[in-house]
């Protein structure tokens, strides 16, 4: 049975590129994906294409921006729609020093009359959805009440989406990485504010690392977002269609998403685009199989990748069928996951 949530990727900096992208679509034809964060001053006076140019084929996808005047953002939205994204996400959830120092991401949630001027802005200077990604606190303190009055005040200006990390943000004193890890968790306080605003939508973020995981927690919400375990797992987004979107239309397996991926990479190399950059996403798909190790090396090994073309994922796959023979003549250590569905679609040429 489909689950009544939408399932979406992250946006996470360094990592949900365009290749990235490209890659997670092979693996879920109906997962929304993210751009990494993109400050309104890169939108506005940096290099347009480099920075925001996608293929229609990765849709569903939001662009992700971060900044704090609401002119800026405007404008910046408008730009993102003019590209082609189909979702605008103002961030209010990364507490990085870089960050701070420009005013926004998680410090925003102290200026809720300022981000609600700004979603306005954005909202007036797009057709599109305008959404919100945001933590449930800032410090060690928990007051629900600050959270609610974060969303009470985006809800009035007619924000409707709210994609919420299930933690606090600690300004002082922890490294993005740890903000990751060490605020305690808290899914009830998204559970609250979906039965304080049960028009609103709600989607469920921070700490999932299965599918089971966020059906089990996001259960009464409207969706769930997954971050570092889709990227270092991804293989698991071929669970998306079929167990959240009731699709399961086809059957394929990794070497097909590999085949494709090859494809794509060779038509990038035409164009300019290091190997490396391609396959640094591709490096957990055989995650926990056979031959993950064997993958891993080939596709990492730097003096392999200098001027290498696709033939190198193909030397990588053959490693790895190599690796699963030689498991096959081995007892088997437990029963695999069940057969996942869902399609392979057509990577297209982006540089």
């Amino acid at each position: 049975m489909r689950s009544p949530q939408v399932f979406s990727v992250a946006p996470m900096m360094d990592w949900t590129d365009r290749h990235c992208r490209v890659f997670h679509r092979q693996l879920s034809r109906h997962a929304r994906l993210y751009t990494e964060m993109v400050t309104t001053g890169a939108v506005l006076h940096g290099d347009r294409m480099r920075l925001l140019g996608f293929d229609p084929s990765e849709q569903p996808v939001a662009l992700q921006l971060g900044g704090s005047e609401p002119d800026d953002l405007a404008s910046s939205a408008r730009i993102g729609e003019q590209f082609g994204y189909d979702e605008i996400n103002l961030n209010c959830g990364c507490p990085s020093e870089r960050v701070q120092r420009g005013a926004f991401g998680a410090c925003l949630m102290r200026e809720p009359t300022l981000v609600a001027d700004c979603v306005k802005a954005m909202q007036d200077a797009v057709s599109v959805p305008v959404t919100v990604k945001h933590r449930i606190g800032l410090g060690r303190e928990e007051p629900y009440a600050f959270v609610r009055d974060f969303v009470g005040a985006l809800y009035s200006v007619g924000i409707r989406l709210f994609i919420v990390h299930a933690r606090n943000a600690w300004l002082e004193g922890l490294s993005p990485k740890d903000n990751r890890e060490v605020p305690p968790l808290r899914y009830a306080v998204v559970h609250q504010l979906k039965a304080d605003f049960p028009d609103a939508r709600f989607l469920l973020n921070g700490g999932l690392d299965s599918i089971d995981s966020a059906l089990q927690h996001g259960a009464g919400l409207d969706g769930v977002m997954l971050g570092r375990s889709a990227y270092h797992d991804p293989w698991l987004l071929a669970e998306v269609d079929r167990r959240f979107y009731g699709d399961d239309t086809r059957s394929f397996d990794r070497a097909a998403v590999v085949d494709a991926m090859a494809d794509y990479a060779q038509r990038c190399i035409a164009q300019g685009v290091p190997l490396r950059s391609i396959v640094r996403h591709m490096l957990g798909l055989y995650h926990g199989r056979p031959g993950a190790r064997a993958w891993r090396r080939t596709l990492s090994d730097s003096t392999l990748l200098a001027g290498a073309d696709a033939r190198l994922l193909m030397s990588a796959l053959r490693e790895v069928e190599k690796a699963g023979v030689r498991a096959a003549d081995q007892p088997p250590a437990r029963p695999s996951g069940a057969d996942v569905s869902g399609p392979v679609v057509s990577a297209p040429v982006l540089s």
